[in-house]
């Protein structure tokens, strides 16, 4: 007598068998599906051979299906039968399953809605094998990709129907090929183009897209609505590898969608290149350059410094988030996005360096490393910005106190933890106006700012007044000292510029720019001491 137990009375027509051959295939995709109870969604199921072998298998340790048929919506013999074998076939698991006896789009809408306050939303594996028609296998496919998890494995069947011809629009592939085309660069084609069935996984996380009244939350809607987070940076080459740190960080740390405006002067394409590659796998985070002319900034004085004040009229957009390069984001940008301006053009952090001003300039004063602009409302008055700016293209901090003088008055003091200065370094020297600052804020920064000089002078570097003195990790002498240079390598190492700190060019980088403010410093010294021989 055998001893293999009886297998169960599955009801499947025998010449109605479309999937067996595709067993072993799949069970080579199971290894991609992480989860311990994989959640499935099968659109189009007849008998049900494949969903059976999905239960019995993909899910023999947990896990449950849904499946989506529409049994000539029960108005016929054979659609009744299908049903009655589908259901009787799936209950021989012992698994938990669901049949919605709808057509597709009506069964994933609702689908779609139930998943809006799931605990645990959306499917890791999706089988679309349901409707031939072009459009309605693009519009299923692009459904289900909205019920996908990130790292679900879906399956399209019938790339290669040999019923219809290939580019008709009663065959799938055009449907096929029009959502691959559509969502290129956010998932893994696992499949060749002879494959019979496309397989991809997916790369981005699951965005379900839409909401309805019953479902509505704050964040949600957010989502749905599809407002994005806007963030301006300005940069020349110096500053590439900073700007693909700070793109970086502030996209593993941010929820919901994000585009960045690089704002730069004829940045090479091989920079751009590195800048896109830069950003984390997985993520709603797109880049678009912003390329100004020297008839952009005719208005105001020259060169890239001036840049924040010179994109005011070229974005594409009436609010935005500046930030310096030289920042790593620690925390989610979105909590600072939603701030709200009180009627204020901008809102920034004081200046740990000069909290009241400098020189003559006297009266409360923010560093303009962190901006929230209304850009609709500075706008209004661009021209008396530009020409505050002009004015002061000599001040000290040059377009900082152009800044400072134009919206004294009309600022929004935000926390320091959204722009730590100076840690490690002058933050930690007492004055009477920094002692009246909440510096405690800066203890666990959401934004550290690396303020000083790219590549600080000898005089800066050994003054004894300041200790360890302020620079940039990717500077010539580094950022001794800083709580956070670590990890701004890390995140570094994350980007297209990983392996930098270890090699050849920085180290040369290093001692060539070491040279170069020696030389530049004995200058200085011979120089003063000339000066003072002819008293």
């Amino acid at each position: 007598m055998s001893n293999q137990p009886p297998q169960p009375n599955y009801l499947f027509t025998e010449t109605q068998d479309w999937f067996s051959f595709n067993i072993d295939r799949w069970r080579s995709l199971f290894p991609r599906v992480s989860t311990p109870k994989p959640r499935v969604l099968e659109i189009g199921s007849w008998e049900g051979r494949s969903a059976v072998f999905l239960l019995t298998e993909l899910c023999k340790d947990g896990g449950d299906i849904v499946c989506v048929d529409h049994f000539d919506l029960m108005s016929t013999a054979a659609g009744q039968e299908r049903h009655r074998r589908l259901t009787h076939n799936l209950a021989l698991t012992g698994k938990p399953f669901r049949v919605l006896g709808q057509f597709s789009v009506p069964a994933l809408m609702t689908l779609l809605t139930e998943e809006m306050s799931a605990g645990q939303p959306g499917f890791d594996w999706v089988y679309v094998d349901g409707s031939h028609e072009a459009d309605d296998t693009f519009l299923d496919g692009e459904l289900a990709w909205r019920l996908a998890r990130m790292g679900a494995v879906l399956i399209f069947d019938d790339y290669h129907w040999d019923k219809e011809p290939e580019e008709s629009i009663h065959h799938p592939k055009r449907g096929i090929d029009a959502f691959l085309a559509l969502h290129k660069g956010d998932y893994e084609l696992i499949s060749s183009a002879a494959d019979n069935q496309v397989v991809i996984q997916k790369m981005v996380q699951m965005r379900i897209g839409f909401l309805v009244a019953e479902k509505e939350s704050k964040e949600g809607l957010e989502g749905a609505l599809g407002y994005r987070v806007n963030v301006a940076l300005t940069i020349d080459a110096d500053y590439a590898i900073a700007a693909a740190t700070a793109i970086r960080s502030a996209a593993s740390h941010t929820k919901g969608g994000i585009t960045f405006y690089v704002v730069n002067w004829d940045l090479p394409e091989d920079i751009k290149q590195k800048l896109r590659l830069s950003l984390p796998e997985g993520v709603d985070v797109t880049i678009v350059f912003v390329n100004l002319s020297p008839s952009d900034v005719s208005a105001l004085p020259s060169g890239p410094t001036w840049g924040k004040i010179a994109m005011i009229p070229q974005l594409p957009v009436e609010r935005v988030l500046y930030l310096d390069a030289d920042v790593l984001v620690r925390g989610d940008l979105r909590e600072l996005w939603d701030t709200d301006l009180q009627g204020n053009p901008i809102a920034a952090a004081v200046d740990i360096g000069f909290p009241m001003g400098h020189d003559t300039a006297r009266g409360p004063y923010f560093n303009a490393g962190v901006l929230l602009m209304d850009l609709a409302s500075i706008r209004a008055r661009i021209g008396e910005l530009n020409a505050t700016a002009t004015a002061l293209k000599a001040a000290k901090m040059l377009d900082q106190d152009a800044l400072n003088a134009h919206f004294a008055g009309a600022w929004l003091p935000l926390s320091l933890r959204w722009n730590a200065q100076g840690l490690g370094t002058y933050a930690t020297c007492r004055t009477p106006e920094r002692d009246t600052l909440p510096m405690d804020e800066m203890a666990d920064p959401k934004i550290v700012h690396f303020t000083g000089e790219l590549h600080p002078d000898m005089a800066a570097v050994i003054s004894p007044f300041v200790q360890p003195y302020s620079g940039k990790p990717w500077g010539y002498a580094g950022a001794p000292g800083h709580p956070f240079g670590g990890e701004w390598w890390e995140i570094c190492e994350q980007t297209a510029w990983r392996g930098w700190h270890a090699s050849k060019d920085f180290r040369e980088l290093q001692v060539r720019k070491t040279e170069e403010a020696a030389q530049a410093g004995v200058a200085a010294l011979k120089q003063k001491i000339a000066e003072a021989s002819q008293y």
